[in-house]
């Protein structure tokens, strides 16, 4: 299938303001592009891209004071396949994990191990591990939270999740990922496009999507605890601990968002006959 996204986004600054962007379709998707992925910027402003230490696509900019819009459009063809279920993928020791994915066993910034770790024990310490295991802690986050774009805020971290019971699909996959990280599961945060094409009705207004990754038998596995059942059409974007590593902007100074618009669709008509 081909699949149309892209965004505008504007900011209102009070001065030249730097920012970070993790903006850009994650490289690992880069070949199934079937258009061109550029940033713009208006007013035009400079930018320039690096890869971070996770491997995501990192753009660098300077907002000028006022207005600014970054907006970016492209067409990417995707499997549409729903999520890989591999039930019999077994949870491996901890001394057979390879190097890098200890980092996705420790806490960080909204996934607070230390404070979760003995109500994770006491919920899932007589399951068997594993697949069901994961399934077993995305079940219990996806009937505890509920979803309330209004009770969305930069700061809520997985135990404030577990504590209020509500938030949005970042606080689904931070609590998950939390879980699964007392549980000895390595789990890592992912960022994203994912629209409503597989799906009977319309959720919502569009926006970008969060969920997690388990390592399972030797695999990262996606998972994802707000819709629950395996879901087609995800674009991956940015990975890493949790949000703070994938967040889509992150300004040094005071950037007030003034327009938010995600869109992804079919592109039904082919992008060659646009």
């Amino acid at each position: 299938m081909l699949i149309r996204a892209g965004y505008n986004i504007s900011f209102m600054t009070h001065q030249p303001t730097p920012m970070l962007a993790a903006l850009s379709v994650h490289p690992t998707r880069n070949r199934d592009l079937r258009t061109a992925q550029r940033i713009m910027t208006d007013p035009d402003i400079p930018l320039y891209d690096y890869i971070d230490i996770f491997g995501n696509i990192c753009s660098r900019l300077t907002l000028p004071a006022g207005s600014t819009t970054i907006s970016c459009g492209f067409v990417i063809e995707d499997p549409f396949t729903p999520d890989i279920v591999a039930a019999d993928a077994q949870q491996l020791p901890i001394e057979q994990l390879p190097d890098d994915v200890l980092l996705y066993l420790l806490a960080s910034r909204y996934c607070e191990t230390d404070r979760l770790s003995e109500i994770a024990w006491s919920l899932f310490g007589g399951k068997p591990k594993g697949w069901s295991l994961v399934q077993d802690i995305v079940s219990f986050v996806h009937e505890w939270i509920s979803f309330d774009y209004g009770k969305a805020h930069p700061g809520k971290s997985a135990w404030d999740a577990y504590q209020q019971r509500e938030g949005v699909c970042r606080d689904y996959a931070h609590l998950a990922i939390t879980l699964c990280r007392c549980m000895n599961v390595p789990a890592r945060y992912c960022t994203g496009y994912m629209g409503d094409m597989d799906l009977p009705a319309l959720v919502g207004d569009m926006d970008f999507s969060a969920w997690f990754e388990a390592y399972i038998g030797g695999h990262w596995y996606v998972f994802d605890a707000r819709h629950i059942r395996p879901r087609r059409g995800r674009i991956l974007m940015a990975r890493g601990r949790d949000a703070t590593d994938a967040a889509l902007t992150t300004s040094f100074g005071t950037a007030i968002l003034t327009r938010f618009d995600i869109y992804t669709d079919e592109d039904r008509l082919g992008h060659l006959k646009s």
